[in-house]
């Protein structure tokens, strides 16, 4: 079980810690509501370090990107992210990832910490190009400062102009006394707010600075499982959930990250998929009766045939209801389509919703 730089930090703290995609890491401080509504309404920060890093550099470093996901990045410019995933050749995901530009041959490409050894033989193994590749995954930490209060609240550190960083666009600077660190905004709350990456040996500096500049602001630590409701009532996908190697984008609602302007891995089979129209869809639901959905229940029609599974689900915090996302057959898709799902035996009724489930 490998740690972070900030194990210890967070056993102090009295975070409940548990293993998680080959770390040990922070699941909860006191208590998921508690936590959800901190990010939602001040600041809150997440240790995210077990994310993974590959820096793609050279001539061909494009080209390579190009043929391994299904965004088109030649239309970043330096300073701009790209959210996409990579296609497998069996119209599945290898793992969904963000494309940083730091220049035209330089690249980093930020991926799931579950997929980091899978991800790097994929993307090695399609490296027909001789782009330089590094893997940076045991070399930088990442910490995600989420919240309304978080640009006023990190102000301080920097001299970069944080409202000034556009939504998926990144500085690097001087942050926290650290050196060339790379302060982005491609939040995974829908809450606003930064990720921060910074070189292991600033990581203990960076965080404690972090807390001591958010303190007026009533910044805490904030655990996974606030990250992951916080995600879903946005409707964002979890790789290994809602999307991994046996879902296409195109099922999953990737659509709009998987751009047929240009070839790339299993192109030709999307595109047939898109034109026919997928067999099923990740479609959003709520509850209309007393329950709480959770991964791998049954989705079933009025008859009780099942139509499809849930791959997420929660009690919303912020919004009081039993939401979840779900497969179901594309003739079930609809809003407003109602769909049933299988809790203890018991078919506990639900309606198809539009996303985002939480609306500022």
């Amino acid at each position: 079980m490998k740690n972070t730089q900030l194990t210890a930090i967070h056993q102090a703290l009295g975070a409940k810690m548990i293993p998680f995609a080959g770390f040990l890491m922070p699941v909860s401080y006191e208590g998921v509501n508690a936590e959800h509504e901190t990010v939602r309404n001040g600041v809150g920060v997440f240790d995210v370090s077990h994310m993974g890093e590959f820096l793609v550099s050279g001539p061909k470093a494009l080209d390579l990107i190009q043929k391994v996901t299904s965004n088109d990045a030649s239309k970043l410019v330096d300073g701009q992210a790209q959210y996409t995933c990579m296609p497998n050749q069996t119209d599945g995901i290898v793992d969904d990832l963000i494309v940083y530009r730091i220049n035209k041959e330089k690249y980093l490409l930020v991926v799931n910490a579950s997929n980091i050894e899978k991800d790097w033989n994929w993307i090695s193994e399609n490296n027909t190009f001789g782009a330089d590749l590094r893997d940076l995954s045991d070399n930088y930490s990442l910490f995600a400062v989420q919240g309304p209060k978080a640009v006023e609240a990190m102000q301080s550190l920097t001299e970069v102009d944080l409202s000034a960083i556009k939504f998926y666009h990144f500085e690097v600077d001087k942050f926290a006394d650290a050196e060339k660190v790379i302060i982005s905004a491609t939040g995974y709350t829908g809450s606003g707010g930064f990720e921060i990456y910074c070189k292991n040996e600033d990581a203990e500096q960076v965080w404690n600075k972090i807390m001591k500049a958010g303190e007026s602001f009533g910044i805490k630590p904030i655990g996974l499982a606030a990250r992951d409701t916080l995600r879903l009532e946005m409707g964002y996908c979890l790789y290994g959930n809602d999307i991994d190697d046996t879902t296409s984008p195109i099922e999953a609602g990737l659509g709009w990250v998987t751009k047929f302007t240009k070839d790339f891995i299993n192109s030709e089979n999307l595109k047939k998929e898109k034109k026919e129209g997928p067999k099923r869809k990740l479609v959003a639901f709520e509850l209309t009766e007393k329950g709480i959905p959770r991964k791998d229940y049954k989705i079933n029609n009025a008859e009780g045939e099942e139509i499809g599974h849930v791959t997420s689900g929660t009690m919303s915090p912020s919004t009081g209801k039993a939401i979840g996302l779900g497969y179901v057959k594309t003739a079930y898709k609809d809003i407003d389509t109602e769909v049933f799902v299988a809790i203890r035996n018991k078919q506990i009724a639900a309606k198809v919703v539009k996303l985002p489930f939480y609306k500022k």
